[in-house]
C-alpha cells in the first residue's frame, strides 16, 4: 500500500512540554486509518501538525511524496487536505448552504462547484433539506454532517477527522461512521484521531495507538480491535 501521507520522527512541543517523541506514521492511500488514544496522547495535536496549524521541532510531513515543510494551512488544503475539526466548527449563524459551500473557497470552477454541491444534498440529504436553516440550530450530528460536507466541497484526496463522534448521540455515531465509509468506498483516504476504539476500529483498515506522545501498538483494524493492550494504552489527559 502506498502511503499518501507520511509523518517521520516527528518531535513537536508547546514551549518547553514535548507532546511528541519521534512520532512515525503512515496513512496508506484508499484507506481508513485511525489514531487512537486517550487524553494527553497528543492526537489532536497530531492533526495539528497535518493541517499546517503547529510545525514540529523535528522530523518530516509528507503528503504524496511531497514535503508540507513551511507550508501554511490555506497551502496544505489546496494540496489535497481536507480537514473535519474538532466540534465541528461551523459559522453558526450562516446558513447550511453557505456552510458547505465554504468548503470550495479557492476553487474558480463554478459549474463544477455546483454539481460538487448537488452530489453533497444526495450523499448527506438532510443538507438538502435544511439548507436554508442556520448551521448552529441543527443536531450534533446534523452539523458533523455539515461539516465532513464542507471538507469534501474541496475534492480533497485526504480527510482529516478529530474526533468525529465526539458529543454524538448514539444514532448519530452509527450514521458518521457509515458515512466516513461511504466516502472512504468513493475514493477518499481519511486519516481519523478518535478516543472511542471500539467505535473507530469497526470501520478502520489500520489503526495506531498513541501513548503521552509515542505509539505504542499498531496493526490492521480488526486485530487491534481484539487486542486487549489497546485499552491500557488510554492514559492521560488530552493535550
Amino acid at each position: 500500500m502506498t502511503a499518501l501521507l507520511e509523518l517521520a520522527g516527528v518531535n513537536t512541543a508547546y514551549g518547553a512540554v514535548q507532546v511528541h517523541f519521534d512520532l512515525s506514521l503512515q496513512v496508506g492511500e484508499g484507506q481508513i486509518v485511525c489514531l487512537l488514544g486517550g487524553n494527553a496522547s497528543g492526537k489532536s495535536t497530531t492533526m495539528k501538525v497535518v493541517l499546517g496549524l503547529l510545525r514540529p521541532r523535528s522530523g518530516s510531513v509528507t503528503f504524496d511524496g511531497a514535503s508540507l515543510a513551511g507550508l501554511a494551512t490555506p497551502q496544505i488544503i489546496r494540496r489535497g487536505i481536507g480537514s473535519v475539526p474538532e466540534s465541528r466548527r461551523l459559522f453558526a449563524t450562516m446558513t447550511v448552504r453557505e456552510n458547505v459551500l465554504m468548503g470550495a473557497y479557492a476553487r474558480s470552477d463554478r459549474a463544477e462547484v455546483a454539481q460538487d454541491y448537488q452530489r453533497m444534498q444526495d450523499l448527506f440529504p438532510r443538507i438538502a433539506e435544511r439548507a436554508s436553516q442556520q448551521a448552529g440550530t441543527l443536531s450534533g450530528g446534523e452539523q458533523q454532517m455539515v461539516a465532513m460536507a464542507r471538507a469534501l466541497m474541496g475534492r480533497p484526496r485526504l480527510i482529516c477527522m478529530d474526533e468525529p463522534t465526539m458529543g454524538l448521540s448514539p444514532i448519530a455515531v452509527d450514521q458518521v461512521l457509515s458515512l466516513i465509509e461511504t466516502i472512504n468506498r468513493q475514493g477518499v483516504t481519511v486519516f481519523m484521531v478518535e478516543q472511542n476504539a471500539t467505535l473507530a476500529l469497526q470501520i478502520a483498515h489500520f489503526g495506531y495507538v498513541l501513548q503521552t506522545g509515542r505509539i505504542v501498538l499498531k496493526g490492521e483494524g480488526r486485530d487491534l480491535l481484539h487486542n486487549t493492550e489497546v485499552q491500557d494504552a488510554y492514559l492521560g489527559g488530552e493535550r
